[in-house]
C-alpha cells in the first residue's frame, strides 16, 4: 500500500496481500517500536579480566545479530533505485553482505545509546571528585535522561522530513562529537553540556533504530530483529555499570566516553555506506519550513517541567515547594498547549492525533506505559531491597537483579522469534501481562528473611512477563497504524515508555518516604533516638541504608530497622502490582491480527510530498 492511500479507504483485495485480520476493522500497515530506557544501576566495580569478558561478551551479541539477519534476509527490501528497476535478488553474496552489515551497524549505535544511559553508574562520584563540584551528582545522569525524552518525537518528525538514512547518520555524528565534550571536560558546566548534547544524540539513534528496521522489514520478520535489539539493549544495561567500574579503577573514567569513538564511528561508517533507504532530498530551507516548530518547543518545554518538577520533589525542594507546584502544574498546562498546537496548528505534526482514535492503539500505549513503570521500578528498588533488607552490597546487589536481567533480555529474543515463527502476538501481549500481575504481586512476599531461592525465583517469573512486553506491543501497534505514520507512532510510543519510567521511579519513592514515616514510632518505640529514627526513616532514609552497622549497635534494634525499609518497599511492590493489573485490562482491548507468512512489504516513503499526501487522506 502506498503512502498516499488512505487506511479507511483501502480495498479488501490489497488488505489480502498485506496482513490477514482476524475481525472486522481497520486495514492495517507497519510500523515500529520504541526501546526502553534503562536506569542506572547499582555501583559496581570489575577488574581488567572481567572488562576483557564483557567486551568480547558484547562483541558476540553484535556478531550474533549480524548472523541472524543472513538467515532472514530475504525479508530485506532494499530501497528502490532511482530509475525505479527492481533491487537485485536478495540471496546474492552482495545483499547479504548489506543486510548484514546494516544490522550490526544499527545494532552498534543502539549499543552505545544504551550503554550510556548506565555506564555512568559507577564513575558519578569519581566524576564528581575531579570536576570538583558535588552539584554534578544529579545532573550528569539526569542532563542525558532529561534530553533523551524530550527530543525523542522531533528526531521522528524530522527524519520524515528528511530521511531516515540522514538523520541517523547525524545522530551518530553528534552522539561522537558530545562524546569528545564529556571525555575532554574541565568542568561540571562544559561536562553537563555534553551530557545534554549526548541525550539529544542518544534520542536519535534510539528513534531511528528502531524506525529504520520497521522501514526495512515486513511486519512479521521486524519482529525477529526487534527481540535482538532488545537483547543487545539488555546486554548494554547489565554491563555499563562493570564498564563504568573497570574503567575508573584501571585506566580512567574518560574511557567511558572515549570507548563511544569506535564503536560509533564504524556504525557510521557501515551505515554511510550500507543503508539503503528512501531518500525524498528534501531541499533544506524546505524542510525547515515543514517542521512542526510549535509542537516541538511545546513538547520540550512539558516534558523538562514534569520530568524536572518529579525529580525535584522530596529531594532538591520539598513536594509542596513553589518551585516543584509549578513545574508540575504549567508542565501539565502546556500538554494542553501541545495538543492544541497538534490539532489546530500544526501543518505536519509531530504526535498526530487520530493515532489516538483506536481504542487498540491507545490499549497498546496503556501497555507500554505499564511495561515501563514495572520494569524499571523492578531493577531500581530491588537492589535498595537487597542493600537494606538484605544487608548486601552495592556488588552483591548488583549480583542479585541478574536473575531478572537476564530472564528479560532472554524473552524479548525469544518473543521476537515466536511473533515471527507464529505470526501471532495479541496472546504473547495478555501472557506478559498476566506474569507482570503474578511476579510483582508476589514482591509483596519479600521480608528480611525471605529465601534466596525465592527471591530468584519471583524475578524470574516477573522478567518473564516484562521481557513479553518491549516489542510485541510495538507489533500491535504497528498493525494498526498507516505505515506513512511509522516514525510518529514510534516516537510516541518511545515517549510514552520515557514518562513511564520517570513516574515510576517518582511514586515509588513517594510510597517509600511516606511508608518510612509512618514507621518512625515503631522505631522510637525500639529505642532508637530522635537523630537516630530521622536518619534511618527521615528523608535520607534510602542513603542511609549503609550507615546502620556503624551508628547501631544493638543487634535486635537493627533487625527492627531493616524489618521497617522491607515493609516500606512492600508497599511499593503493591503499588506496581496495581499497575500490573490495569496492563492486563489494558491488553484485553489490543486487535487481535495474525500477521501474514508471506505479507509484501512496501518501503516507507519520505518527504514534504509523502506528509502532505498523509494529511490530505487524513482530512477527507
Amino acid at each position: 500500500m502506498s503512502s498516499s492511500e488512505s487506511p479507511q479507504n483501502e480495498s479488501s483485495a490489497k488488505r489480502d496481500t498485506t496482513i490477514t485480520m482476524h475481525e472486522t476493522s481497520p486495514p492495517t500497515n507497519q510500523l515500529h517500536k520504541t526501546t526502553s530506557n534503562r536506569l542506572d544501576t547499582p555501583n559496581i566495580t570489575m577488574d581488567d579480566i572481567q572488562l576483557a569478558h564483557l567486551t568480547s561478551t558484547v562483541s558476540g551479541a553484535a556478531a550474533a545479530a549480524a548472523a541472524a539477519a543472513t538467515t532472514t534476509q530475504e525479508a530485506y527490501q532494499p530501497a528502490p533505485s532511482e530509475d525505479n528497476t527492481n533491487p537485485s535478488d536478495d540471496t546474492t553474496p552482495k545483499a547479504r553482505l548489506r543486510v548484514a552489515a546494516t544490522l550490526l551497524a544499527l545494532g552498534l549505535a543502539l549499543f552505545v545509546a544504551a550503554l550510556d544511559q548506565t555506564i555512568v553508574a559507577t564513575i558519578i562520584p569519581t566524576v564528581v571528585s575531579d570536576l570538583h563540584s558535588a552539584a554534578g551528582y544529579v545532573w550528569i545522569g539526569g542532563a542525558y535522561l532529561l534530553a533523551n525524552a524530550a527530543a525523542a518525537n522531533i528526531w521522528a518528525n524530522l527524519s520524515d522530513i528528511w530521511g531516515r538514512k540522514i538523520m541517523i547518520l547525524t545522530a551518530t555524528a553528534v552522539f561522537l562529537g558530545s562524546s569528545i565534550i564529556c571525555a575532554e571536560s574541565v568542568d561540571m558546566t562544559m561536562m553537563i553540556v555534553g551530557r545534554s548534547i549526548q541525550g539529544i544524540a542518544g534520542a536519535g539513534l534510539l528513534q531511528m533504530v528502531t524506525i529504520t528496521v520497521s522501514d526495512l522489514f515486513s511486519v512479521r520478520h521486524r519482529s525477529l530483529y526487534f527481540g535482538i535489539l532488545e537483547c543487545i539493549w539488555a546486554i548494554a544495561g547489565a554491563v555499563g555499570p562493570l564498564m563504568g567500574g573497570a574503567f575508573t579503577e584501571t585506566i580512567s573514567w574518560r574511557w567511558v566516553y572515549w570507548i563511544n569513538l569506535p564503536v560509533s564511528g564504524t556504525a557510521f561508517v557501515l551505515l554511510f555506506f550500507f543503508l539503503d533507504v528512501h531518500n525524498p532530498r528534501t531541499p533544506f530551507w524546505d524542510g525547515i519550513k515543514a517542521v512542526d516548530w510549535f509542537g516541538s518547543l511545546s513538547i520540550l518545554a512539558l516534558t523538562l517541567m514534569l520530568l524536572l518538577g518529579l525529580n525535584f520533589g522530596g529531594d532538591a525542594f520539598a513536594w509542596n515547594s513553589p518551585q516543584v507546584i509549578c513545574l508540575i502544574v504549567f508542565g501539565c498546562l502546556m500538554s494542553l498547549v501541545f495538543i492544541y498546537c497538534e490539532k489546530r496548528l500544526a501543518k505536519y505534526p509531530l504526535m498526530p492525533m487520530h493515532i489516538f482514535r483506536e481504542k487498540s492503539n491507545i490499549a497498546c500505549f496503556v501497555v507500554t506505559f505499564c511495561q515501563g513503570m514495572v520494569y524499571l521500578g523492578g531493577e531500581y528498588y530491588l537492589p535498595l531491597y537487597f542493600q537494606s533488607a538484605k544487608d548486601a552490597s552495592p556488588l552483591r546487589s548488583g549480583i542479585l537483579v541478574l536473575p531478572i536481567v537476564l530472564t528479560e533480555s532472554v524473552m524479548s529474543a525469544v518473543t521476537g522469534i515466536l511473533i515471527h515463527q507464529t505470526g501471532r502476538f495479541l496472546e504473547i501481549i495478555i501472557f506478559g501481562a498476566v506474569l507482570c500481575v503474578v511476579g510483582t504481586g508476589l514482591y509483596i512476599d519479600l521480608k528480611t528473611d525471605t529465601s534466596l531461592v525465592k527471591i530468584i525465583m519471583y524475578q524470574i517469573v516477573t522478567g518473564l512477563g516484562t521481557g513479553c512486553l518491549f516489542s510485541s506491543p510495538i507489533i500491535a501497534l504497528q498493525v494498526n497504524v498507516s505505515q506513512a505514520d511509522t516514525a510518529s507512532a514510534t516516537a510516541t510510543l518511545g515517549f510514552i515508555r520515557n514518562m513511564a519510567t520517570a513516574v515510576s521511579i517518582v511514586l515509588g519513592g513517594v510510597i517509600f518516604q511516606n511508608s518510612m514515616n509512618l514507621q518512625k514510632p515503631t522505631l522510637r518505640a525500639a529505642g532508637l533516638s530522635a537523630n537516630q529514627t530521622e536518619l534511618f526513616a527521615g528523608e535520607s532514609a534510602s542513603a542511609s541504608v549503609f550507615l546502620l552497622d556503624s551508628v547501631i549497635s544493638d543487634p535486635v534494634q537493627r533487625r527492627v530497622v531493616r524489618d521497617a525499609w522491607s515493609w516500606s518497599i512492600r508497599n511499593i511492590w503493591i503499588l506496581y502490582t496495581c499497575v500490573a493489573g490495569v496492563g492486563v485490562v489494558a491488553s484485553l482491548f489490543v486487535r487481535n491480527v495474525h500477521l501474514s507468512q508471506h505479507e509484501e512489504h512496501i518501503e516507507t516513503k519520505t518527504g514534504i510530498g509523502e506528509k502532505a499526501t498523509r494529511r490530505n487522506s487524513h482530512e477527507e
